[in-house]
This record gives structure tokens, sequence and C-alpha cells, in this order.
């Protein structure tokens, strides 16, 4: 009698959802499906009263469309991609949680908020169980921090640095002149958690680099409108029992919005392809 081993059924394709349907949603749901691993969104939760230029572009990416968080549970997602501001991660990213969906928070600023840090630490810690992710963003040099703060740190100093147009409709026009500067200027200094305060729309790297190091009020940020600046530069100093180290990116813009660095739609694919991997390097 010859023996047949059963044949495995080919695993189910996860089911992943974005929250918002921008241009770091659009992109992610262009990116994915080029990758190896066979990913692809199949869903998108939007703001209730959204209206035609969203259906379409739920049409044109095959996404399925929700308005209410209830709905989106009812679908089942494997995984859920907040891309759509602070807000969002305030009203639904809770009760993903809760429900035991995992969440990868896009909008990292909205953590300077510790409240709501608070809510989503006990969300993820309740019988639900949904994991919480927070995608690194246009910034580099996170692991080392995270790593050296085991044996402590001592400083970590965040730089931002942007041309003077690109500050513009922020708190920097009430500092500095930006149409009329010659040099680099600095326009604000001070730690950060005010600076995710003040300019919210900024605020993504700085709660990176404070979430992953000593925190929003032990990190310092200096903040600059750079004439000569050709983009968007991101410099992070650490020091502490390990040693010293700094990291600097010049980011290219990504070409759907040139307000978001191409490198942070990258690390929001990143993130969601290391969540449904079994090994990762």
């Amino acid at each position: 009698m010859t023996r047949t081993d059963p044949v495995s059924a080919p695993a189910a394709s996860p089911r992943i959802a974005v929250i918002g349907l921008g241009a770091m949603s659009r992109s992610l749901a262009r990116a994915l499906p080029r990758g190896a691993e066979g990913l692809r969104i199949g869903a998108a939760l939007v703001r209730p009263g959204s209206g035609a230029e969203v259906e379409a572009a739920a049409a044109a990416a095959g996404l399925e469309l929700f308005r209410d968080l209830a709905d989106l549970l009812a679908w089942a997602p494997d995984l859920v991609v907040e891309c759509a501001g602070h807000g969002a991660v305030r009203d639904l990213a809770p009760g993903l949680l809760e429900a035991g969906v995992p969440v990868v928070v896009v909008s990292i600023g909205a953590l300077g908020d510790a409240d709501l840090r608070g809510r989503l630490e006990a969300a993820a810690a309740g019988p639900g169980g949904g994991r919480l992710t927070v995608a690194s963003g246009a910034i580099g040099g996170l692991d080392i921090l995270r790593t050296g703060g085991r044996a402590g740190l001592s400083r970590v100093v965040y730089r931002g640095v942007k041309p003077p147009a690109a500050w513009k409709g922020t708190p920097a026009e009430d500092a500095v002149d930006l149409d009329a500067l010659t040099e680099p200027t600095v326009f604000f200094e001070g730690d950060a958690a005010e600076a995710s305060a003040r300019f919210p729309k900024n605020a993504n790297v700085t709660a990176a680099v404070a979430l992953a190091g000593i925190g929003f009020t032990g990190t310092r940020v200096s903040l600059i409108a750079d004439p000569t600046a050709a983009g968007n530069r991101h410099e992070v100093e650490g020091e502490g029992a390990f040693g010293t180290f700094r990291v600097a990116l010049s980011n290219v813009p990504l070409p759907d919005n040139p307000k978001t660095s191409w490198l942070a739609a990258l690390s929001v694919e990143e993130a969601v392809v290391r969540h449904f991997q079994s090994v990762s390097y």
C-alpha cells in the first residue's frame, strides 16, 4: 500500500485594512502587491460622509469601503494600518486593540499625548490582546536608541531641517520671516513634548525618537528653516553608557505627496511585511 501525504491547502491571504485613503494609504496599496510576500490591502475605513472621490479611489484600488468601525470589525481584519492622522489614532485604535486586532500606527505624533498612550497600552494589555506597532517613519537609528537605552541614555537630541517653504502654515511663521531667510535659522528649541504639541504636522519623527529613547520630556528638539536645503533632513544624536552615535538622513518626498517623506511610506510597507513574517532579519 502506497502512503500518500495529505496536501495542505494554501494559506488564505491575510486580511489587511487601512484607515484613511490619502496618499500614504494609496501608496501602500500599490506597493504591497509588488513585493514577494503576496500581501495586499483589502479594505479601507474612512470618515462618514466621505464622498464620490473616496469611493472612486477605493474602487480603483479594489478595496472594500467601510465608514463604521463595527463594519470593519465584522470584516475580520488580521491587521489594520492607521494612515489618517492623530484623530484616527485617538478615536479608532483603542477599539481595534480591545477587539484583538493588531494596529500599525503611522501618525506617531499622536502618541505625544500621555493620556492617549495610556489608553492604548491598556487596550493592548486587555483581554482582546491586540498588538500596537509604531512605524519608524522618516527617521533611522531608532534601533540604536532602543538598544542603547537598555544600558541607559543620558542625552538624545533631534534636529529637523527643512526649506522655509516647508514650514509655512506652522507656528514657525510667527517666530521668523520665512521668506526673508538667507541662512539656516533655528526657530524652535525645547523638548519633544512641546515640539509635538506646537508642530503637529511635523510631530511624527519627533515622537518616534522620543518613544524609542528617553521620552518626550527628556528628548531635546531643534527645528530649523534652511534656505539652502534641497529637501528635509533629520539628525539624531544620542549618548549613554554604551557610547555615542549620530544619524543623519536627507529624505526624498513621496511622489504622490511632497509633504510626506518617501522613506516614511516605505517604513509603513516594511512594518506590514514584518508583521506577517515568521522569520525577520
